[in-house]
């Protein structure tokens, strides 16, 4: 049962692990070290569990707030295997159809359709000179696809070993890693049309075209070939369904609960003190938190300076930060007829990154990107919840400096200048949808949006990112994003460790509790 830290709470004296932040990379980690038997402390500073995986209430509403859809759920992938066992069996998946993405340039649409060789019949029928190099394509991405495993398997290596083999291990991947999704394609095709629609789905890792790592492409690309899929009941079932698991082994989740400092003895984690100076001590410490956070807040100034943490800092850069607009309608998914697909829409000129350099020099330019999800028709028990009612979740690319001025006052409290801002957004964001789906129109009931500073609230990422780190090909080159840390038993998880969003942090639990135990978890968690 999660528990508030600001009422009287049921903790122990002394627990095998603390992990600070309970994000989709410390819930994952928290579990499985659960059921190794271990005794976990999970301390989230906000007053709901989950980091991206949470949903929100308003007004007979709730939305997902980082949950849009999971690929790779209507099999037994290693993806759904570690979902499975973090949560005893108990999230369960709704599939969204044929066509889970809807690249919209201009007046043309191109649709991603489930199943590989489907996905390259659509594609092909639309650019039917280019067959050989769509089918090139594909391959490609399977083949950064099968030299991933390695390269994140010697994150969780010992430090002798990694040292002796970790080089070899990483080679492979770096071939894919080490160039820009546009260098991969640009080979394969002269289409720069092909290239926009193949690349639509850049919004899912942040970075365009010709500054994101192919390899990362190549990773969401792969990830939803098999199709697009939605918890049912919502994105809170995850840390519904993982409490009790860390609960068993007398875990404990505690909200409002801030951690001010990592305790650090003779270059050893001891424990965390808290915002109100009470300690919890555990055998280890993992930071679920970001690593910009967690070298510049949680470890005391000294022992950032001693291992010069901040020139790794100085090598990494925030990834983008993002408006989403949430929407509330009264009527049903079959009064407003609304789709399960989601809709990526792109101006009809111009490729993605000079699309973004347009729009980062004038707001006023189109959006580089709009994003349009409907998460109320992809769970099959929204109805059963709220009948009568819909949601749409509309998202763009905002930059942080747009908002910076208001940095430091308080949420929900902003300003009347803050909220025209948030109202000019809207309004555009708006005319979107109404081009895309005009039925809706008379609908709305509800909608407010989110900031870079909502972000920064409630996630506490530097400036407000939503994916961490870029994912930039000298991302993949830095060998200080892993696990162990030069601090003796403290250890990042999430995705700064591994790639952006769930499924990178979902398996960034999984590294790090592998480095932390020195087991082959993966192994234990394919036979479950």
């Amino acid at each position: 049962m999660i528990q508030s830290y600001k009422q009287q709470y049921d903790v122990r004296d002394n627990y095998d692990t603390i992990i600070i932040g309970s994000g989709m990379g410390g819930l994952s980690a928290g579990a499985i070290l659960a059921k190794e038997g271990q005794k976990v402390l999970i301390l989230e500073r906000h007053y709901t569990a989950g980091g991206f995986t949470h949903v929100f209430k308003r007004k007979g509403y709730e939305w997902d707030v980082g949950i849009h859809y999971i690929g790779d759920m209507q099999r037994e992938s290693p993806m759904k295997k570690l979902f499975d066992y973090i949560s005893n069996g108990k999230i369960k998946w709704a599939d969204m159809g044929d066509v889970y993405d809807r690249i919209i340039i201009g007046k043309k649409h191109y649709d991603f359709v489930k199943g590989v060789e489907n996905f390259k019949k659509s594609i092909k029928g639309h650019f039917p000179k280019d067959q050989e190099a769509i089918d090139n394509y594909v391959d490609l991405i399977f083949k950064s696809n099968k030299a991933m495993g390695r390269f994140y398997m010697q994150k969780a290596l010992p430090s002798f070993l990694r040292k002796l083999i970790g080089k070899w291990l990483r080679k492979g991947y770096l071939t894919y890693a080490g160039k820009t999704t546009y260098e991969i394609l640009r080979s394969l095709t002269q289409n720069e049309t092909l290239i926009k629609v193949l690349t639509g789905q850049y919004g899912d890792y942040g970075l365009p075209p010709k500054q994101s790592s192919f390899a990362m492409h190549a990773s969401v690309v792969k990830h939803y070939f098999n199709g697009g899929n939605f918890p049912i009941g919502g994105s809170s079932q995850i840390v519904r369904t993982i409490d009790p698991v860390i609960e068993k082994s007398g875990g404990t989740i505690l909200i409002n609960a801030d951690v001010d400092k990592v305790i650090v003895e003779n270059n050893k984690a001891i424990g965390v003190r808290m915002q109100d100076d009470t300690e919890f001590y555990a055998t280890n410490i993992i930071s679920n938190t970001g690593i910009f956070n967690t070298y510049e807040k949680l470890l005391p100034t000294e022992v950032s300076r001693q291992h010069d943490l901040q020139n790794q800092l100085k090598k990494l850069q925030p990834s983008v930060s993002h408006a989403c607009l949430y929407i509330g309608l009264k009527g049903s998914l079959k009064d407003l007829k609304l789709p399960k697909t989601n809709l990526w829409i792109y101006p009809e000129k111009g490729d993605h990154d000079s699309c973004v350099d347009h729009y980062l020099k004038d707001m006023n330019a189109p959006f580089p990107v709009v994003y349009i999800s409907f998460p109320s028709a992809k769970d099959p028990d929204w109805p059963n919840r709220y009948p009568g009612h819909s949601t749409i979740d509309i998202i763009t690319l905002v930059p942080y400096e747009t908002f910076a001025p208001w940095q430091g006052s308080k949420w929900m409290k902003r300003g009347e200048d803050y909220n025209a801002l948030k109202e000019k957004i809207t309004q555009r964001l708006l005319a979107h949808l109404y081009e895309q789906q005009p039925q809706v129109k008379e609908h709305i009931d509800h909608y407010e949006l989110s900031t870079p500073l909502t972000t920064q609230h409630f996630i506490n990422y530097k400036e407000g990112e939503i994916y961490g780190i870029d994912h930039s090909p000298e991302r993949f080159t830095h060998d200080f994003l892993i696990p162990k840390t030069p601090i003796k038993n403290f250890y990042l998880t999430g995705q700064d460790i591994v790639t952006a969003g769930i499924g990178g942090a979902l398996f960034a639990g999984l590294l790090t509790a592998s480095a932390m135990t020195g087991k082959n978890l993966m192994k234990k968690v394919m036979k479950s």
